[in-house]
Protein backbone atom coordinates (compact mmCIF):
# COMPACT_ATOMS: atom_id res chain seq x y z
CA UNK A 1 0.00 0.00 0.00
CA UNK A 2 3.05 2.41 0.95
CA UNK A 3 4.43 1.43 -2.18
CA UNK A 4 1.81 2.15 -4.16
CA UNK A 5 0.58 5.44 -3.30
CA UNK A 6 4.54 7.11 -2.79
CA UNK A 7 5.53 5.61 -6.04
CA UNK A 8 5.77 8.53 -7.83
CA UNK A 9 6.89 10.81 -5.10
CA UNK A 10 9.85 7.88 -4.92
CA UNK A 11 9.69 8.63 -8.97
CA UNK A 12 10.38 12.22 -8.49
CA UNK A 13 12.60 11.97 -5.67
CA UNK A 14 15.26 9.79 -7.90
CA UNK A 15 14.70 12.48 -10.67
CA UNK A 16 14.97 15.49 -8.52
CA UNK A 17 18.29 14.64 -7.03
CA UNK A 18 19.82 13.35 -10.44
CA UNK A 19 18.84 16.77 -11.90
CA UNK A 20 20.51 18.53 -8.87
CA UNK A 21 23.33 16.63 -9.48
CA UNK A 22 23.71 17.28 -13.20
CA UNK A 23 23.22 21.00 -12.96
CA UNK A 24 25.06 22.14 -10.16
CA UNK A 25 27.30 18.61 -8.53
CA UNK A 26 26.98 17.18 -5.49
CA UNK A 27 26.61 20.31 -3.60
CA UNK A 28 22.99 20.57 -5.15
CA UNK A 29 21.94 17.20 -3.79
CA UNK A 30 22.61 18.28 -0.56
CA UNK A 31 20.86 21.44 -1.07
CA UNK A 32 17.42 19.77 -2.90
CA UNK A 33 17.44 16.91 -0.26
CA UNK A 34 17.55 19.69 2.67
CA UNK A 35 14.61 21.71 0.78
CA UNK A 36 12.18 18.39 0.18
CA UNK A 37 12.65 18.04 3.91
CA UNK A 38 11.54 21.36 4.74
CA UNK A 39 8.76 21.32 3.04
CA UNK A 40 7.40 18.07 4.16
CA UNK A 41 7.89 19.45 7.66
CA UNK A 42 6.38 22.53 7.75
CA UNK A 43 3.41 20.85 5.16
CA UNK A 44 2.29 17.95 7.36
CA UNK A 45 -0.92 19.74 8.38
CA UNK A 46 -1.43 20.57 5.18
CA UNK A 47 -1.63 17.04 4.05
CA UNK A 48 -3.97 16.28 6.90
CA UNK A 49 -6.55 18.92 6.27
CA UNK A 50 -6.43 18.04 2.45
CA UNK A 51 -7.27 14.75 3.74
CA UNK A 52 -10.09 15.32 5.56
CA UNK A 53 -11.37 17.28 1.95
CA UNK A 54 -10.36 15.02 0.00
CA UNK A 55 -12.32 12.02 1.64
CA UNK A 56 -15.45 13.48 0.08
CA UNK A 57 -14.87 13.82 -3.15
CA UNK A 58 -15.20 11.13 -6.33
CA UNK A 59 -12.17 8.76 -7.08
CA UNK A 60 -12.00 10.64 -10.80
CA UNK A 61 -11.10 14.49 -8.54
CA UNK A 62 -8.99 12.53 -6.22
CA UNK A 63 -6.99 11.40 -9.44
CA UNK A 64 -7.41 14.98 -10.63
CA UNK A 65 -5.77 15.92 -7.45
CA UNK A 66 -2.75 14.21 -7.99
CA UNK A 67 -1.92 14.70 -11.64
CA UNK A 68 -3.09 18.35 -12.18
CA UNK A 69 -3.06 19.31 -8.65
CA UNK A 70 0.48 18.15 -8.44
CA UNK A 71 1.92 20.15 -11.34
CA UNK A 72 -0.25 23.57 -10.18
CA UNK A 73 1.53 22.91 -6.73
CA UNK A 74 5.12 22.44 -8.17
CA UNK A 75 5.35 23.91 -11.04
CA UNK A 76 2.83 26.96 -9.95
CA UNK A 77 3.31 27.49 -6.49
CA UNK A 78 7.42 26.74 -6.55
CA UNK A 79 8.21 27.83 -9.78
CA UNK A 80 6.33 30.04 -11.30
CA UNK A 81 4.94 32.00 -8.39
CA UNK A 82 7.80 33.62 -7.45
CA UNK A 83 8.66 34.57 -10.81
CA UNK A 84 5.44 36.36 -10.88
CA UNK A 85 5.47 38.15 -7.67
CA UNK A 86 9.36 39.03 -8.63
CA UNK A 87 7.61 40.41 -12.00
CA UNK A 88 4.72 42.20 -10.34
CA UNK A 89 7.42 44.39 -7.57
CA UNK A 90 9.83 44.98 -9.76
CA UNK A 91 7.17 45.92 -12.83
CA UNK A 92 9.90 43.49 -15.32
CA UNK A 93 8.00 41.42 -17.83
CA UNK A 94 7.85 37.03 -17.34
CA UNK A 95 11.00 36.65 -19.33
CA UNK A 96 13.27 39.69 -17.74
CA UNK A 97 12.49 38.00 -14.24
CA UNK A 98 12.96 34.45 -15.40
CA UNK A 99 16.69 36.16 -16.39
CA UNK A 100 16.99 37.93 -13.15
CA UNK A 101 16.19 34.81 -11.32
CA UNK A 102 19.25 32.89 -13.44
CA UNK A 103 21.57 35.42 -13.62
CA UNK A 104 20.95 37.92 -10.58
CA UNK A 105 20.31 35.59 -7.93
CA UNK A 106 20.81 38.26 -5.30
CA UNK A 107 18.50 40.68 -6.73
CA UNK A 108 16.18 38.31 -7.09
CA UNK A 109 15.92 36.69 -3.56
CA UNK A 110 15.55 40.69 -2.49
CA UNK A 111 12.92 40.97 -4.60
CA UNK A 112 11.19 38.31 -3.30
CA UNK A 113 12.04 39.03 0.18
CA UNK A 114 10.12 42.50 -0.45
CA UNK A 115 6.94 41.34 -1.54
CA UNK A 116 7.05 39.01 1.71
CA UNK A 117 4.69 41.33 3.86
CA UNK A 118 2.31 41.50 1.32
CA UNK A 119 2.10 37.23 0.52
CA UNK A 120 2.22 36.91 4.24
CA UNK A 121 -0.87 38.88 4.88
CA UNK A 122 -2.92 37.40 2.03
CA UNK A 123 -2.07 33.85 3.18
CA UNK A 124 -1.99 34.90 7.08
CA UNK A 125 -5.34 35.75 6.68
CA UNK A 126 -6.57 32.67 4.68
CA UNK A 127 -4.91 30.46 6.95
CA UNK A 128 -6.27 32.02 10.13
CA UNK A 129 -9.72 31.92 8.75
CA UNK A 130 -9.62 28.23 8.11
CA UNK A 131 -8.61 28.15 11.60
CA UNK A 132 -11.64 30.55 13.20
CA UNK A 133 -14.33 28.81 11.16
CA UNK A 134 -12.55 25.27 12.33
CA UNK A 135 -12.64 26.37 16.35
CA UNK A 136 -15.95 28.32 16.59
CA UNK A 137 -18.07 25.33 15.02
CA UNK A 138 -19.47 23.11 18.16
CA UNK A 139 -18.52 19.35 16.81
CA UNK A 140 -19.67 16.13 18.50
CA UNK A 141 -15.87 14.88 18.95
CA UNK A 142 -13.80 17.39 20.95
CA UNK A 143 -10.10 17.30 21.57
CA UNK A 144 -9.31 19.88 24.03
CA UNK A 145 -12.54 20.21 25.72
CA UNK A 146 -11.71 23.12 28.23
CA UNK A 147 -11.30 25.33 25.15
CA UNK A 148 -13.87 23.64 22.47
CA UNK A 149 -16.90 24.21 24.28
CA UNK A 150 -16.94 28.19 25.27
CA UNK A 151 -15.40 28.40 21.73
CA UNK A 152 -18.16 26.62 19.96
CA UNK A 153 -20.77 28.70 22.03
CA UNK A 154 -19.28 32.26 20.89
CA UNK A 155 -19.50 30.47 16.91
CA UNK A 156 -23.54 31.14 17.71
CA UNK A 157 -22.50 34.97 16.93
CA UNK A 158 -22.53 35.88 12.81
CA UNK A 159 -19.71 36.84 11.67
CA UNK A 160 -17.84 36.33 14.54
CA UNK A 161 -14.80 34.92 13.01
CA UNK A 162 -14.42 37.35 10.12
CA UNK A 163 -14.46 40.68 12.43
CA UNK A 164 -11.28 38.66 14.25
CA UNK A 165 -9.52 38.13 11.33
CA UNK A 166 -10.14 41.76 10.27
CA UNK A 167 -9.31 43.23 14.13
CA UNK A 168 -6.26 41.20 13.31
CA UNK A 169 -4.83 42.40 9.77
CA UNK A 170 -6.13 46.05 11.31
CA UNK A 171 -3.20 45.57 14.36
CA UNK A 172 -0.57 44.16 12.27
CA UNK A 173 -1.15 46.71 9.47
CA UNK A 174 -1.24 49.36 12.02
CA UNK A 175 1.81 47.86 14.14
CA UNK A 176 3.50 47.63 10.64
CA UNK A 177 2.89 51.21 9.88
CA UNK A 178 4.01 52.37 13.30
CA UNK A 179 7.25 50.53 13.15
CA UNK A 180 8.15 51.85 9.72
CA UNK A 181 7.12 55.68 10.44
CA UNK A 182 9.23 55.03 13.77
CA UNK A 183 12.59 53.44 11.56
CA UNK A 184 12.39 56.51 8.92
CA UNK A 185 9.62 55.23 7.13
CA UNK A 186 11.17 52.53 4.71
CA UNK A 187 8.44 50.59 4.81
CA UNK A 188 5.36 52.57 5.55
CA UNK A 189 4.01 52.56 2.14
CA UNK A 190 3.81 49.20 2.48
CA UNK A 191 2.08 49.34 5.30
CA UNK A 192 -1.63 50.14 2.91
CA UNK A 193 0.10 46.61 1.03
CA UNK A 194 -0.48 44.58 3.57
CA UNK A 195 -3.97 45.60 4.50
CA UNK A 196 -5.10 45.21 0.78
CA UNK A 197 -3.44 41.87 0.49
CA UNK A 198 -4.80 40.57 3.90
CA UNK A 199 -8.42 41.38 2.53
CA UNK A 200 -7.62 39.92 -0.83
CA UNK A 201 -6.91 36.61 1.62
CA UNK A 202 -10.08 37.10 3.22
CA UNK A 203 -12.33 37.40 0.13
CA UNK A 204 -10.54 34.64 -1.61
CA UNK A 205 -11.26 32.55 1.64
CA UNK A 206 -15.36 33.79 1.81
CA UNK A 207 -15.78 33.52 -2.32
CA UNK A 208 -13.88 30.07 -2.60
CA UNK A 209 -14.61 28.45 1.30
CA UNK A 210 -18.44 29.82 0.43
CA UNK A 211 -19.11 27.96 -2.80
CA UNK A 212 -17.01 24.76 -1.50
CA UNK A 213 -19.58 24.67 1.80
CA UNK A 214 -22.48 25.41 0.02
CA UNK A 215 -21.82 22.23 -2.26
CA UNK A 216 -20.41 19.82 0.74
CA UNK A 217 -24.13 21.06 2.47
CA UNK A 218 -25.89 19.71 -0.76
CA UNK A 219 -23.78 16.98 -0.37
CA UNK A 220 -24.91 16.63 2.93
CA UNK A 221 -28.94 16.69 1.93
CA UNK A 222 -28.63 14.53 -0.74
CA UNK A 223 -26.79 11.83 2.15
CA UNK A 224 -29.79 12.32 4.30
CA UNK A 225 -32.35 11.73 1.14
CA UNK A 226 -30.59 8.45 0.55
CA UNK A 227 -30.26 7.50 4.15
CA UNK A 228 -34.21 7.86 4.62
CA UNK A 229 -34.56 5.92 1.08
CA UNK A 230 -32.74 3.08 2.69
CA UNK A 231 -34.76 3.22 5.44
CA UNK A 232 -37.97 2.58 3.97
CA UNK A 233 -36.71 -0.01 1.11
CA UNK A 234 -34.74 -1.67 4.02
CA UNK A 235 -31.26 -1.51 2.28
CA UNK A 236 -28.31 0.41 3.44
CA UNK A 237 -27.61 3.74 1.86
CA UNK A 238 -24.09 4.08 0.26
CA UNK A 239 -21.96 7.46 0.84
CA UNK A 240 -22.40 10.13 -1.84
CA UNK A 241 -19.13 11.76 -2.99
CA UNK A 242 -18.73 15.14 -3.92
CA UNK A 243 -18.62 15.42 -8.10
CA UNK A 244 -19.31 17.92 -10.68
CA UNK A 245 -19.67 21.57 -10.00
CA UNK A 246 -18.84 20.72 -6.23
CA UNK A 247 -15.95 18.40 -6.58
CA UNK A 248 -13.98 21.67 -8.73
CA UNK A 249 -14.88 24.41 -6.30
CA UNK A 250 -13.54 21.96 -4.01
CA UNK A 251 -10.62 21.27 -5.65
CA UNK A 252 -9.91 25.31 -5.59
CA UNK A 253 -10.43 25.14 -2.66
CA UNK A 254 -7.68 22.85 -1.98
CA UNK A 255 -5.11 24.42 -4.51
CA UNK A 256 -5.65 28.12 -2.54
CA UNK A 257 -5.20 26.21 0.77
CA UNK A 258 -2.14 24.64 -0.29
CA UNK A 259 -0.63 27.83 -1.99
CA UNK A 260 -1.43 29.74 1.04
CA UNK A 261 0.72 26.78 2.82
CA UNK A 262 3.08 26.87 0.36
CA UNK A 263 4.02 30.88 1.34
CA UNK A 264 6.06 30.41 4.30
CA UNK A 265 8.15 27.25 2.50
CA UNK A 266 9.11 29.28 -0.40
CA UNK A 267 9.87 32.08 1.49
CA UNK A 268 11.85 30.09 3.96
CA UNK A 269 13.94 28.32 1.24
CA UNK A 270 15.95 31.28 0.86
CA UNK A 271 18.04 30.65 3.87
CA UNK A 272 18.92 27.50 2.32
CA UNK A 273 19.61 28.76 -1.74
CA UNK A 274 18.65 31.36 -3.85
CA UNK A 275 18.91 29.47 -6.84
CA UNK A 276 15.37 28.98 -8.34
CA UNK A 277 16.31 25.71 -9.98
CA UNK A 278 17.18 24.08 -6.83
CA UNK A 279 14.04 25.27 -5.09
CA UNK A 280 11.99 24.54 -7.66
CA UNK A 281 13.50 20.52 -7.23
CA UNK A 282 13.66 20.57 -4.07
CA UNK A 283 10.06 21.93 -2.60
CA UNK A 284 8.82 20.31 -5.59
CA UNK A 285 10.04 16.78 -4.17
CA UNK A 286 8.04 17.79 -0.71
CA UNK A 287 5.19 19.04 -2.39
CA UNK A 288 5.16 15.83 -3.53
CA UNK A 289 5.25 13.65 -0.45
CA UNK A 290 2.54 15.74 1.06
CA UNK A 291 0.25 15.00 -1.96
CA UNK A 292 1.39 11.20 -1.72
CA UNK A 293 0.72 11.35 2.19
CA UNK A 294 -2.78 12.97 1.99
CA UNK A 295 -4.14 10.50 -0.83
CA UNK A 296 -2.16 7.98 1.86
CA UNK A 297 -4.55 8.82 4.29
CA UNK A 298 -7.54 9.19 2.88
CA UNK A 299 -7.40 5.76 1.66
CA UNK A 300 -5.95 4.23 4.98
CA UNK A 301 -8.57 5.90 6.75
CA UNK A 302 -6.39 7.11 9.05
CA UNK A 303 -8.39 10.60 9.90
CA UNK A 304 -11.80 8.31 11.48
CA UNK A 305 -9.41 5.82 12.74
CA UNK A 306 -7.50 9.17 15.10
CA UNK A 307 -9.60 11.48 15.72
CA UNK A 308 -7.76 14.06 17.33
CA UNK A 309 -5.93 14.78 13.88
CA UNK A 310 -7.58 16.64 12.20
CA UNK A 311 -8.03 18.88 15.32
CA UNK A 312 -4.23 19.54 15.88
CA UNK A 313 -3.72 19.86 11.99
CA UNK A 314 -6.09 23.03 12.07
CA UNK A 315 -4.26 24.25 15.41
CA UNK A 316 -1.19 24.32 13.78
CA UNK A 317 -2.67 26.19 10.58
CA UNK A 318 -4.17 28.44 13.33
CA UNK A 319 -0.31 28.77 14.65
CA UNK A 320 1.23 29.25 10.82
CA UNK A 321 -1.48 31.93 10.57
CA UNK A 322 0.09 33.72 13.65
CA UNK A 323 3.48 33.04 12.44
CA UNK A 324 2.74 34.43 9.16
CA UNK A 325 1.21 37.23 10.50
CA UNK A 326 4.62 38.30 12.89
CA UNK A 327 7.35 37.67 10.03
CA UNK A 328 5.31 40.70 7.98
CA UNK A 329 7.49 43.05 11.14
CA UNK A 330 9.67 39.95 12.71
CA UNK A 331 12.20 37.31 11.73
CA UNK A 332 10.98 33.88 12.53
CA UNK A 333 13.20 30.61 12.05
CA UNK A 334 11.52 28.21 9.57
CA UNK A 335 12.79 25.44 12.24
CA UNK A 336 10.29 27.27 14.37
CA UNK A 337 7.37 26.63 12.15
CA UNK A 338 8.07 23.26 11.77
CA UNK A 339 7.99 21.88 14.73
CA UNK A 340 4.90 23.90 16.22
CA UNK A 341 2.95 22.23 13.50
CA UNK A 342 5.05 18.49 14.39
CA UNK A 343 4.21 19.15 17.71
CA UNK A 344 0.47 20.11 17.82
CA UNK A 345 -0.27 16.94 14.96
CA UNK A 346 2.45 14.81 17.39
CA UNK A 347 0.51 15.87 20.69
CA UNK A 348 -3.27 14.91 18.98
CA UNK A 349 -1.87 11.44 17.23
CA UNK A 350 -1.15 10.61 20.88
CA UNK A 351 -4.40 12.08 22.25
CA UNK A 352 -6.13 9.84 19.50
CA UNK A 353 -4.52 6.82 20.57
CA UNK A 354 -5.09 7.35 24.43
CA UNK A 355 -9.11 7.42 23.37
CA UNK A 356 -8.77 4.80 21.15
CA UNK A 357 -7.25 2.41 24.00
CA UNK A 358 -9.64 3.89 26.44
CA UNK A 359 -12.65 2.79 24.55
CA UNK A 360 -11.35 -0.43 23.81
CA UNK A 361 -11.13 -1.28 27.60
CA UNK A 362 -14.36 -0.16 28.02
CA UNK A 363 -15.70 -2.12 25.65
CA UNK A 364 -13.54 -5.22 27.17
CA UNK A 365 -14.88 -4.12 30.40
CA UNK A 366 -18.75 -4.00 29.50
CA UNK A 367 -17.95 -7.51 27.70
CA UNK A 368 -16.53 -9.05 30.81
CA UNK A 369 -19.11 -8.25 32.47
CA UNK A 370 -22.06 -9.50 30.46
CA UNK A 371 -22.69 -12.82 32.06
CA UNK A 372 -21.95 -16.00 30.34
CA UNK A 373 -24.98 -18.24 29.17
Amino acid sequence: MILKTFRWAFAVTALGLAAGVLYDGWAAFGVVAILAVLEISLSFDNAVVNAGILKKMNTFWQKIFLTVGVLIAVFGMRLVFPVVIVAITAKLNPYDAVQLALTDKDRYQQLVTDAHPAIAAFGGMFLLMIFLDFIFEDRDIKWLAWLERPLAKLGKVDMLSVCIALIVLLVTAFTFATHAHQHGGAHADKAQTVLISGIAGLITYMVVGGLSGYFENRLEEDEEREEEEAERSGGTGSPVKLAGQAAFFMFLYLEVLDASFSFDGVIGAFAITNDIVLMALGLGIGAMYVRSLTVYLVRQGTLDDYVYLEHGAHYAIGALAVILMVTIQYQINEIITGLVGVVLIGWSFWSSVRRNKALAAEGATETDSVPVP
